[in-house]
């Protein structure tokens, strides 16, 4: 029988990742955790994910999780000629996140965008490090501590039959309807420095490399197998990957799968939270419509909390799991 793609997923993460359990793992001490992205963030799986394995693991006292990921989004404050808009920063909203949101520990991955889709370019390069030495400087100023996370996979794979998707690097511009098509090679670059960033930052963590080997072992059988179809954002699958890489990095080794009912509330929650909280701190990317005020979402969550919290106590009992990251020995 093939095995399902998310079962796949959780096993080839335990090959090739093997971190220790952090037994005082301080994103797990946290009061709140904030999230800070762009659209792979504000999709707002992995960070379900990460929610739902803390509950089933019986964290305790739990976290309060906080998702502000935004579309679009840069730390560097570049944006590519043909896109709509300006690509909002980070920065123009960060000082607010901290004031309102009041996080102990800010996760932040960003990367994919901050490139803005061209062959790789040293100043482009230098305004990413600036932004992320910013992000560090001003949670740090704040009392938080931050983790950062390397953005994961560009993934040209999906879009080689698609006529202008790809560019070669002599063609004249790119964007992110029209990609360089070796632009994973840029993210690489920019996650290899993400990762010799631990004398700076509390945690770094690499998604990239799990998502590519997942993708390599899926493609063995199968030679168009993706978790993008647009080569950029990922769907359960590959946010499965990114929240398993974030939870060993914390200590966590163990993967319940949960049911689906237990996955729609978390997610449905997730995104109440998610789209309220964007709009309480404000943002100037247009086109995205308001949340609830938060007092009504919060109020909303907890009504959701009260059918989460059955589902959570019957992923605990044995036998509930329908696939699990198994520890190494080695």
């Amino acid at each position: 029988m093939k095995r399902p793609a998310s079962c796949s997923a959780l096993l080839i993460l335990a090959l090739v990742l093997n971190t220790a359990a952090a037994e005082d793992s301080f994103p797990l001490k946290a009061k709140r955790i904030l999230f800070l992205g762009d659209s792979i963030t504000n999709s707002g799986y992995y960070v379900a994910d990460i929610e739902t394995q803390l509950r089933i693991q019986g964290v305790n006292p739990m976290p309060e999780i906080v998702n502000i990921g935004l579309p679009s989004e840069t730390c560097s404050g570049l944006s590519e000629p043909d896109h709509p808009f300006p690509r909002p920063d980070v920065h123009e909203r960060l000082d607010r996140a901290l004031a309102k949101v009041k996080p102990d520990v800010v996760v932040v991955c960003y990367g994919m965008n901050d490139g803005i889709y061209y062959p790789f370019d040293p100043d482009r390069f230098q305004a990413y490090q600036v932004g992320i030495n910013k992000l560090i400087d001003k949670v740090h100023a704040a009392g938080a501590k931050i983790v950062l996370v390397t953005p994961p996979p560009f993934d040209p794979t999906p879009l080689m039959d698609e006529k202008g998707k790809l560019l070669p690097a002599e063609s004249e511009k790119f964007a992110w309807f029209a990609i360089y098509e070796d632009y994973d090679n840029v993210l690489q670059r920019y996650g290899k420095w993400i990762l010799k960033q631990a004398d700076k930052a509390e945690m770094v963590i690499d998604v990239h490399t799990p998502v590519t080997e997942f993708l390599a072992e899926q493609r063995r059988t199968d030679p168009k197998f993706h978790v993008a179809s647009d080569g950029v954002h990922m769907n359960e699958a590959g946010h499965h990957i990114m929240a398993a890489a974030i939870l060993k990095a914390w200590g966590v080794e163990s993967w319940e799968e949960p049911a689906s009912e237990l996955q729609r509330l978390m997610k449905q929650k997730e995104k109440l939270l998610h789209d309220s909280w964007l709009s309480h701190v404000g943002h100037k990317r247009p086109g995205v419509k308001d949340g609830l005020p938060l007092n009504e979402a919060t109020a909303k969550a907890r009504e959701l909390n009260a059918r989460i919290e059955p589902l959570i106590k019957e992923a605990r009992q044995p036998g509930a799991s329908q696939c699990s990251v198994p520890t190494r020995s080695d």
